[in-house]
């Protein structure tokens, strides 16, 4: 004979059960939705549309405003990312956007478009080449005699304190005889010259504590001194020289000219990683460098540098990594003018040398 009790369930007991019910649906359910994560779709047929304003058989690349609209569209994405070739980036989630360039002149630039849905993704890449019209940020043209305009320039005076770095020979002065302006140009006269210890003077303007700028392009047209021993240079220096020194400042050289190799117009460039005699130059022979003005320019960009001549590059610095030690170029720098004598680069100077003029028609900051 089976006996069958009843059996009775404490309270306590069945909250116990059901709280276990609850648990267990939970993670089952939680499991599920790791199993659903795991089978997300990959978005597919990536579609990139771009379209420049302006943008015409005759300016095909745009009206100058630098203005793009992007159209973007994948099966199953839920957002897209853009990096825009200029270390800028753009998230979207519909696809739709339009985007300014900044960066003065024609550049081409390598777009890489990336489709989400959840942890899934596409990329495709593309290559867009867009104009934008200079503005022109600051400029001397040199169009008053006297001393050049005190609001754009300063000096710098004496000798250094070795050569002003480089075992130069000239005294810096700020005197007609060394630095005037005349007729629409800007001149800075090298000279024989016995004074304050000093067997030649000459001069150096710059425009520190008046005038920087980071990016853009920067153009001087100018005719330049010949002779053994003349070194004149066109170049820019960080605004935190006073702060972090040479070279973490960084150093851009636009021209330098040596007297001892008439007619070879270079340009270099300083960064901790390489100075002095650094690896980080070009050079270009131009015939009359010192019977004709021509335009020196540097296009300055958060990618590159470009030198050039005339229209004609002959040096880019682009480093494959950019840090502090390769590239201290992403804060202001403000430019200097000088002719030296002599010292690490200048040479021996002629010792039939009288004297030579630095010119300079005008120089303008386009950015």
């Amino acid at each position: 004979m089976l006996l069958i009790k009843s059996i009775k369930f404490s309270s306590a007991f069945l909250l116990r059960y059901y709280v276990l019910i609850f648990i267990s649906a939970v993670y089952a359910y939680d499991s599920s939705s790791k199993e659903n994560d795991n089978t997300i779709i990959f978005p597919s047929n990536l579609v990139v549309n771009t379209s420049i304003v302006g943008s015409s058989a005759t300016n095909p690349y745009g009206d100058g405003s630098g203005v793009i609209n992007f159209n973007i569209s994948a099966k199953n994405a839920m957002s897209y990312t853009v990096l825009l070739g200029n270390r800028e980036t753009k998230n979207t989630v519909n696809g739709n956007f339009t985007y300014t360039y900044k960066t003065s002149g024609t550049n081409t630039y390598n777009l890489y478009v990336s489709a989400y849905n959840g942890n899934q993704f596409i990329s495709t890449s593309l290559a867009i080449t867009i104009f934008v019209t200079p503005i022109l940020l600051w400029s001397d043209e040199f169009d008053t005699n006297g001393f050049p305009n005190s609001t754009k320039w300063g000096y710098a005076i004496g000798t250094g304190a070795n050569g002003w770095g480089n075992n130069e020979s000239q005294y810096y002065t700020n005197r007609p005889e060394n630095v005037f302006v005349q007729d629409g140009v800007l001149k800075i006269i090298a000279k024989k010259d016995a004074f304050s210890g000093s067997d030649y003077t000459s001069a150096r303007i710059l425009t520190k504590g008046k005038f920087s700028f980071k990016y853009g392009k920067v153009e001087i047209k100018a005719k330049l001194p010949s002779g053994g021993g003349t070194w004149p240079a066109l170049w820019m220096l960080g605004d935190t020289i006073d702060t972090v020194g040479w070279p973490a400042c960084g150093e851009i050289d636009i021209m330098e000219h040596i007297g001892n190799n008439q007619g070879t117009a270079q340009s270099a460039m300083h960064t901790p990683s390489s100075y002095g005699n650094t690896i980080n130059k070009g050079s270009q022979f131009i015939l009359d460098v010192s019977e004709s003005f021509h335009i020196y320019s540097l296009e300055w960009t958060s990618e590159k540098m470009v030198f050039s001549v005339d229209g004609t590059v002959h040096y880019t610095y682009n480093p494959s990594t950019k840090n502090s030690e390769t590239w201290p170029f992403n804060a202001n720098q403000f430019i200097i003018m000088n002719l030296a004598m002599g010292g690490n680069l200048g040479g021996t100077i002629d010792p039939n040398f009288i004297s030579s003029t630095l010119e300079v028609d005008y120089i303008r900051v386009y950015q």
